[in-house]
């Protein structure tokens, strides 16, 4: 399986309302986010699909969640980085797809440590 990826960062606010503070509250965190797209063959152009692609869409799903709340966006109350990794992944399947990826893989770090993340075909 070939692949190719790229990342990103950016600044986002989200509230868990099923814990304690400061949990409950709107907190921002400093998101890095990852995707990879994979192809069992490369194509024609001898890529997976083409890096431009991925990281212009990449760009402009960041752009559509940096600096806002999360549950406005992603329509769930309580945003974990799952549920913000699976929403990324439905805004890139279709260009990536299209583009010549087979599978998608998105991981959000919410820290240092700690992500949350899906792998699936596109």
């Amino acid at each position: 399986m070939f692949e190719v990826g790229a990342s990103t960062t950016f600044r986002a606010f989200h509230r868990m309302p099923e814990q304690p503070p400061p949990e409950n509250e709107l907190h921002p965190h400093d998101y890095r986010v990852e995707v990879v797209a994979e192809r069992e063959r490369l194509d024609e152009r001898g890529m997976v699909c083409d890096l431009d692609v991925v990281t212009g869409s990449l760009a402009d799903v960041a752009d559509r969640v940096r600096g806002r709340d999360l549950s406005e966006v992603c329509g769930n109350e309580a945003v974990t980085v799952e549920i913000l990794a699976a929403w990324i992944h439905a805004r890139l399947a279709r260009p990536l797809g299209d583009d010549g990826a087979e599978i998608v893989s998105v991981r959000v770090w919410e820290s240092a440590d700690a992500f949350g993340g899906i792998r699936a075909p596109v």
